[in-house]
């Protein structure tokens, strides 16, 4: 099955501008990529992330939309692990993931898709990771390239272009987020300052934060409680750190929740000692043609790179996304 163009009228019926969608793959996208996620050197610095990072998840109420199942979390999982192998896969930065993850996040704490699972919502990943990885990667690759590390479906160059579209209109264009990479390196200082283990710091914490991405649970709490707990469950792995309290946390900087802190400690120590026990699985990386983030896509990129792609995934043909009466989204294909 494969995706033709009447599966734009899905994205068209949802978009809140006339934008071309050809300019969002444009190099003037970059000019706005991230530069939040350089550690700050002042506690003015990071208080004004605190201030901000409440603009930039979903609401506080989507967490309980999981817990009654409205949103699947075990599709938001798979959708979270794709994302986090296609990123090992290419080798693309941590931050690139994170945001791909905070994006999906976001869309779907706004618009409800009417399938909780399937190829819309996976869709909607490939256009998220597609969108991080032309804000924070040099290089991209195509969007055939992309979907790889067991997609299903196979969607064509204009139809991931539209989606990226209703993605950035539905975000009302704010890719540049505050995440816990905000927080990490003042939040190292703080608890190394002579900068003896700050390398390990970093990067551990990095670990964390991404392989909790997976757990819905996690959305209760925000990038700099996030990032607190990350930091302190990385200086549980090394003896001269082994007594930081989480209780002591709140005193690294002004906004900071200490019950908030705590409360995603406890709940990411445990997640964090059994990771440990998991030996991470090998991403073996193939040659792949890449494209720069700064170049458009043309529709024909599809039909070069198609002839690569695992026989077991499908192409969609004439899909399409229609409003009803009751403002709710109704998918039909035509296989």
């Amino acid at each position: 099955m494969s995706i033709s163009s009447s599966s734009d009228c899905f994205i068209d019926s949802h978009l809140l501008c006339d934008e071309d969608s050809s300019g969002i793959l444009s190099g003037d996208l970059l000019e706005y990529s991230s530069d939040l996620e350089s550690p700050a050197s002042s506690e003015d610095s990071i208080a004004s992330f605190i201030e901000d990072e409440r603009h930039f998840v979903p609401g506080i109420d989507y967490l309980s939309r999981f817990q009654s199942q409205s949103l699947d979390s075990s599709a938001r999982a798979d959708s979270v692990a794709w994302i986090l192998k296609v990123q090992a896969y290419y080798g693309f930065q941590p931050l690139t993931a994170y945001l791909s993850v905070n994006y999906l996040d976001r869309f779907l704490y706004s618009r409800r898709l009417p399938e909780t699972n399937g190829w819309p919502l996976q869709l909607l990943s490939v256009a998220c990771l597609s969108l991080a990885a032309k804000m924070e990667e040099p290089i991209v690759p195509s969007f055939v390239d992309l979907q790889i590390e067991g997609a299903k479906y196979i969607f064509e160059p204009r139809t991931i272009r539209r989606m990226e579209l209703l993605v950035l209109t539905t975000l009302n264009w704010r890719l540049r987020s505050v995440t816990p990479f905000s927080f990490i390196g003042f939040f190292a200082y703080k608890v190394d300052p002579t900068g003896t283990f700050s390398s390990f710091l970093n990067s551990r914490s990095t670990e964390i934060i991404l392989s909790n991405t997976r757990d819905a649970t996690f959305l209760e709490y925000w990038p700099s409680c996030i990032a607190a707990a990350a930091l302190l469950c990385a200086a549980n792995e090394i003896p001269n750190l082994t007594l930081l309290n989480p209780e002591h946390a709140q005193s690294w900087c002004n906004g900071l929740s200490k019950d908030k802190i705590v409360g995603c400690y406890r709940l990411m120590q445990p997640l964090t000692l059994e990771s440990r026990r998991r030996k991470a699985p090998k991403v073996i990386p193939q040659l792949r043609v890449r494209v720069r983030a700064g170049l458009r896509y043309s529709d024909s990129s599809s039909s070069s790179s198609s002839s690569r792609l695992p026989f077991k995934r499908r192409k969609l043909n004439n899909c399409v996304w229609v409003e009803d009466d009751k403002e709710n989204s109704k998918f039909r294909a035509d296989e």
